[in-house]
């Protein structure tokens, strides 16, 4: 009869219930018994420092409540945290630089960008180019490598160039690079000019621990309808906190295959925006300028914010009359390096012994208008410029606008500057305007003619915690002067101080 395991372990547990083993004891004659001996001291030992190294460990992790808080608070403040009291302020030196340009525009878009690259400043960027260019290490510009082949991408736009899909991926590229400290990725065209100050001013509003997508939209209603009024216009600019780089690191390339059909390369990274969640956060300073003709209006009546960049500065007129391109912008250079905050901005005030209206965009230009225009009305942009889609109306703007003045007694007697010095005993820039000579028509009013104005005097502090404030337009005050011409003070509005007359 065979049995099985059970029947088996009984009869061998009943034979040794019936003949227990012997005790053993201190004298051992044979070696069976010794052998046991050996092992159960052994299991003994081993069991010991098991228990003491489990109550060292257990002592480490049950601790009292202000222990174990103090234990989550020390974890916490181990890893990298730099957003809490006495962190160092976003700077140019988190901020790596991502310029889209081309080879064949090369030699001449890259005076742009020596306008504002700062290399002394220790500014981090690549230009990403798709062939190779010559440089110069005396110039002083980013370093400069060739985008990633794209051709694997589909690309079905038969508006557009498939250059667009190498130009969306510049973000990840410049990511891969693996610079270190690192806060924010900015992308840029090479025709885009950035006020890096005000840049910085922008982004340390935000955490940059945290998803951010940040830009502006087109100036053309009907550019912003074709492709998104939640995209940021690359051409601009516009930022992207390292953790949401990162993350789109991970898809871009899969989100760039699943839309071959967008047009260029600002669709396709919002499109990857909408993937991971995140929105847009506008910022009014970034400056697509979709459009044509004269900048002046946009630029002498600028939102309340601080300018971050300008665009398409190859399709409008030089900003400042009777140079180049490149002229004009070296001209506005000079007083952003006086006071960034306060560039372009607008002050209106009143002459009210000769009943005038005096606009002021520091740094950029003067209007003295006869008669008394409302704040409302004059801080609206005049159109000095032309649509993008040029059959379009001003209806096709995303802001509003006045028109130009027919009344010939209303235009505007304009003024640019022409130069600005820092006075450093009183800490005030002198900045002057000199009348631009251009035709005016007759006009009748019976009233004081600024025709006999040649230049415009503006005092203004340096403000660098402008915008660390709510914001708020500077006022302006017309002075007495006993010299032939005006003589403007602008600053912080006084308590109860108001545009009015």
């Amino acid at each position: 009869m065979k049995l099985n395991q059970k029947d088996s372990d009984k009869i061998i547990w009943d034979q040794m219930r019936s003949n227990p083993p012997p005790i053993l004891s201190t004298r051992v004659t044979n070696g069976y018994p010794k052998l046991m001996l050996y092992l159960i001291l052994f299991v003994c030992a081993t069991y010991l420092i098991y228990t003491l190294k489990l109550l060292n460990t257990h002592n480490n992790i049950i601790l009292p409540c202000t222990d174990h808080q103090d234990l989550i608070l020390s974890t916490r403040n181990s890893l990298p945290n730099d957003t809490g009291p006495g962190v160092e302020k976003t700077g140019l030196k988190h901020i790596v630089f991502g310029i889209a340009a081309s080879a064949k525009l090369w030699d001449k878009r890259k005076e742009y960008i020596k306008l504002w690259w700062k290399k002394e400043d220790k500014m981090r960027g690549i230009v990403w180019l798709d062939n190779p260019v010559k440089t110069r290490p005396e110039e002083g510009l980013p370093s400069v490598r060739i985008s990633g082949n794209t051709s694997h991408f589909a690309y079905k736009n038969k508006q557009g160039h498939r250059s667009a899909i190498r130009i969306s991926r510049i973000v990840s590229e410049t990511v891969r690079l693996g610079m270190g400290d690192v806060r924010w990725f900015v992308m840029g065209d090479d025709d885009t000019v950035f006020v890096t100050e005000n840049l910085v001013r922008v982004l340390n509003k935000y955490d940059h621990n945290q998803y951010w997508y940040i830009g502006s939209l087109s100036e053309s209603h009907l550019q912003n309808i074709y492709f998104s009024y939640g995209m940021a216009y690359g051409g601009g600019g516009f930022a992207i906190s390292y953790p949401l780089a990162m993350a789109l690191v991970k898809m871009q390339d899969r989100c760039i295959q699943r839309y071959p059909g967008l047009y260029g390369s600002d669709d396709r990274m919002q499109a990857c925006m909408a993937e991971l969640g995140v929105p847009l956060t506008k910022e009014l300073g970034f400056h697509q300028y979709d459009v044509y003709g004269n900048l002046f209006g946009l630029l002498a009546a600028h939102p309340v914010t601080p300018v971050v960049s300008l665009h398409h500065l190859d399709v409008v007129e030089p900003i400042f009359p009777n140079m180049t391109r490149v002229q004009a912008l070296q001209r506005l250079m000079q007083p952003m390096k006086l006071d960034s905050a306060g560039l372009i901005q607008q002050s209106i005030c009143y002459d009210q012994s000769k009943g005038w209206t005096v606009s002021v965009s520091w740094g950029f230009a003067i209007q003295v208008f006869r008669g008394i225009l409302s704040p409302r009305e004059v801080e609206m942009p005049s159109r000095t410029f032309l649509n993008w889609y040029r059959r379009a109306d001003y209806t096709a703007y995303a802001f509003n606008t006045r028109p130009v003045a027919r009344n010939p007694c209303q235009k505007p007697f304009v003024f640019y500057m022409n130069k600005v010095r820092l006075n450093s005993t009183t800490n005030v820039t002198v900045s002057e305007y000199a009348r631009h000579r251009v035709p005016h028509p007759v006009c009748k009013w019976k009233m004081t003619d600024p025709s006999n104005l040649d230049k415009v005097v503006v005092f203004k502090r340096p403000d660098p915690q402008l915008w660390d404030r709510s914001p708020r337009r500077n006022c302006c005050r017309v002075l007495k002067s006993t010299k032939k011409g005006l003589v403007v003070d602008v600053g912080l509005c006084r308590e109860d101080e108001i545009t009015e007359v």
